[in-house]
C-alpha cells in the first residue's frame, strides 16, 4: 500500500482512540502518531497496548487502562489525558466488540452489557472531552459503526442495534456540538481483515462470500479505515459533519 497523505493539521494535536490496542485501533494509534500527533488510547488490553507502544517508539503514544463501561473510569483517563497532553482535539470511539450470539437467547442482562460495550461508551466517552474541546476552539469526534446494520447482520443482533444506535448518534451530536466548531462524523466499515477477525470469523467460505459481495475484489485492511479516520480528523474536512462513511469495498 502506498505511503498516506500527510495532514499538517495533526502535527501536536491531541488524539484519543479508544480500544486502541488491537485491531482497526491499533492502526488508526499508527497512523495518527506517523503524522505526529499526540496520541492517547485507553483498552483493557494491556499487554497489546505496551507491544504497541514499543513498535512506536520514539513517537509519542500515552496508553491508559480503563473499562470503557466504567463511566467513572473514562471521566479519570480523559483527565489524565488532559493533565499529560492537553485537550483532546480528535477523539475516536471505536473501541467494539462483535461477538455472536443468539436472538432467542438474549437475556436483558447480557442486552445491556452489550450496548455499554458497544454504544454507550462512545456517548459518554465524548461527554468527557467535550468541555476541553470547548475551550479549545474545536475538534473532531469519529465514531465507529459498522455495515452489519445495513446488510443486515444475523448472529450478533444487539450487536446490529447498537452500530445502527451509532449513526443516529453521529446525527445528533453533530447538531448539538456544531456551533461550538465541533465535527462528528461516523466510519461504518463493512468486512475489515484485523487478526481477530482473520481468527475468529474469516473462514474460506465466508472470505469468498465477501469477496463475491464486494465491488472491489480485494481484501480491506485496518489501514484503509485508519487513512479515512486521519482524513476525518484533520483541518481538510473542517466543512464536513453529521455524516456516515462506508468504507466496505462496495458491499452495500
Amino acid at each position: 500500500m502506498s505511503q498516506p497523505a500527510q495532514y499538517p493539521s495533526l502535527h501536536d494535536q491531541v488524539v484519543l482512540i479508544t480500544g486502541g490496542a488491537s485491531g482497526i485501533g491499533a492502526s488508526m494509534v499508527e497512523q495518527f502518531a506517523l503524522q505526529g500527533a499526540k496520541v492517547a488510547l485507553v483498552d483493557v488490553d494491556d499487554q497489546c497496548a505496551a507491544k504497541l507502544k514499543a513498535e512506536l517508539s520514539p513517537h509519542s503514544l500515552l496508553c491508559l487502562h480503563c473499562d470503557l463501561t466504567d463511566t467513572g473510569m473514562v471521566r479519570k483517563a480523559v483527565a489524565e489525558i488532559e493533565e499529560k497532553l492537553g485537550p483532546v482535539r480528535v477523539l475516536v470511539n471505536n473501541a467494539a466488540r462483535d461477538d455472536r450470539h443468539k436472538f432467542e437467547e438474549v437475556t436483558p442482562e447480557y442486552w445491556d452489557e452489550r450496548i455499554a460495550v458497544n454504544l454507550r461508551h462512545q456517548f459518554f466517552v465524548t461527554q468527557a472531552v467535550v468541555p476541553g474541546m470547548k475551550k479549545a476552539g474545536g475538534g473532531s469526534i469519529i465514531n465507529m459503526s459498522s455495515i452489519a446494520w445495513m446488510i443486515p447482520s444475523t448472529g450478533l443482533p444487539v450487536y446490529v442495534v447498537a452500530k445502527a444506535g451509532i449513526v443516529g448518534l453521529t446525527r445528533t451530536l453533530a447538531k448539538e456540538l456544531g456551533a461550538e466548531n465541533i465535527r462528528v462524523n461516523c466510519i461504518s466499515p463493512g468486512a475489515i481483515m484485523t487478526e481477530r477477525q482473520r481468527r475468529l470469523w474469516m473462514t474460506p467460505e465466508y472470505v469468498a462470500e465477501i469477496m463475491q459481495r464486494q465491488s472491489l475484489k480485494r481484501e480491506l485492511l485496518p489501514e484503509d479505515v485508519a487513512r479515512l479516520a486521519l482524513f476525518l480528523g484533520s483541518d481538510d474536512s473542517s466543512a464536513i459533519t453529521g455524516q456516515n462513511f462506508v468504507i466496505d469495498g462496495g458491499w452495500v
